[in-house]
């Protein structure tokens, strides 16, 4: 993955009001990875906000190249980079996200655990553990869920979200033409090494996920 960044300068009074802004929405919209659903156990999918949203004050564009195995090389070009949201997500084992978009690419670390990340476009299952990093494009359709028997903990980056939206954009008809992939074949991607199995995931809805600003 390439990852290029330009600068210019601008006005002072833009970095004093994205800092101001970032302490608020700091303050105000973080969903702790400690909550906890009515009966007592931990909800599917909890959205810790670390960093809300930070602006730069400079003019910053961002270029990622990207290779996915079976695909050509792609090239995301974000000529604002917006505002960076950044989150400790902790999946449960068999929790998935709805099929969703984002207004950027999203860099992401997996901390613990195990994710499949599956893209609309392909249907391919695409395996990550504990110490990978994979870059979200943003634009392209994609779920992704917890296969494995313990809790998978993400950081993720979030760029170009403009200032003061959520970092997540739900869509508004859920894909079925993975549905066939997902329950039957199974097929989760190697990347890098060897990975646990897929399994069939918990698609319930994930409350409050979409709000994430």
């Amino acid at each position: 993955m390439t990852v290029r960044l330009r600068t210019t300068p601008l006005h002072r009074l833009r970095r004093r009001t994205a800092v101001l802004l970032a302490t608020f929405l700091v303050a105000t919209t973080v969903t702790t990875a400690n909550a906890t659903t009515d009966d007592g156990a931990p909800p599917p999918i909890a959205v810790e906000v670390l960093a809300g949203h930070a602006g730069f004050p400079d003019d910053v564009g961002v270029t990622f190249t990207r290779k996915l195995s079976g695909e050509r090389r792609e090239v995301i070009r974000v000529r604002d980079a917006g505002h960076l949201v950044v989150a400790r997500i902790t999946v449960q084992p068999g929790a998935r996200f709805p099929w969703h978009t984002h207004p950027g690419p999203v860099v992401v670390s997996v901390v613990e655990g195990d994710l499949v990340y599956q893209q609309a476009s392909d249907c391919n299952e695409r395996g990550y553990t504990t110490g990978d990093a994979f870059l979200d494009p943003g634009n392209k359709v994609h779920t992704a869920w917890n296969p494995g028997d313990a809790p998978t903990v993400l950081v993720a980056t979030f760029s170009g979200v403009p200032d003061g939206g959520q970092v997540t954009l739900p869509t508004p008809e859920q894909p079925t033409s993975c549905d066939r992939t997902v329950a039957n074949d199974r097929r989760v991607e190697p990347v890098g090494r060897d990975r646990v199995p897929g399994r069939t995931p918990h698609t319930g809805e994930v409350p409050g996920w979409s709000s994430v600003r």
